[in-house]
């Protein structure tokens, strides 16, 4: 387990988000590897809380997919599997293209200014190195698409599988050779947006959505790899 992981307090927040909050980010980063074993007493003495807040935050991890508990074994760190990922990533480029498709009737004048704004937001975030922040900034880009749709149901429907897309998109992001590749990706599909050109901005998001699939892909083979040596 790392030595780094300490509670990020957050007087708004009960301690259980707070101890979930702190080990979803561990996770994400990288700090706390995949199969490893995610033992109550040890991480309540790490945090300096009790097992409740503990046991709790790792329920809400195996909801976002990034738990599991084994039998005999406890908890762990859900392992990256390429089944999972073209599962998760199969369902996003439909709704993604899907929500870009309505977005070219719909998008008003200052949503789009507003997806410009972010798309220069990203490209920014891209030279400061900063995983998370970059993460962030491409979620932002994308949620602009989705509240542009006017659909709350297709909204709700793209925000409960967010979570679980976000492992996949730090994976990318973590790679800074990706960072020209999505900064073309998202001019592209803003661009089509831009136009109002259904056929433009989807052939836009769907080489986003398969560029992705791709190097995470070969991540998870690595990783794969790494564990059969």
């Amino acid at each position: 387990m790392t030595d780094d992981l300490t509670l990020n307090m957050d007087a708004y927040l009960p301690l259980r988000d707070v101890v979930f909050n702190t080990l979803r980010e561990a996770i994400l980063k990288g700090d706390l590897k995949p199969g490893e074993r995610l033992m109550e007493l040890q991480l309540a003495a790490k945090l300096g809380v009790s097992r409740t807040p503990i046991r709790e935050a790792i329920r809400m991890l195996e909801q976002e997919g990034l738990a599991v508990t084994m039998p005999r074994k406890g908890a762990e760190v859900a392992k990256m599997t390429l089944k999972d990922m073209e599962d998760v990533l199969e369902i996003r480029e439909a709704l993604d293209e899907l929500a870009v498709k309505i977005a070219c009737d719909k998008i008003s004048e200052k949503e789009l200014q507003k997806l410009l704004e972010v798309k220069d937001q990203f490209e920014n975030s891209t030279k400061t190195g900063d995983v998370k922040m970059i993460a962030e900034m491409d979620v932002k880009f994308h949620d602009v698409i989705f509240e542009s749709t006017g659909n709350p149901k297709l909204v709700t429907l793209l925000n409960n599988l967010r979570e679980q897309i976000y492992r996949y998109r730090v994976e990318y992001i973590k790679n800074p050779d990706n960072y020209p590749i999505l900064i073309a990706e998202h001019n592209a599909i803003a661009e089509g947006l831009k136009n109002r050109d259904k056929e433009a901005a989807t052939l836009a998001m769907h080489k986003h959505v398969k560029n992705q699939a791709v190097a995470v892909k070969s991540v998870i083979q690595c990783q794969d790899e790494t564990e059969s040596e």
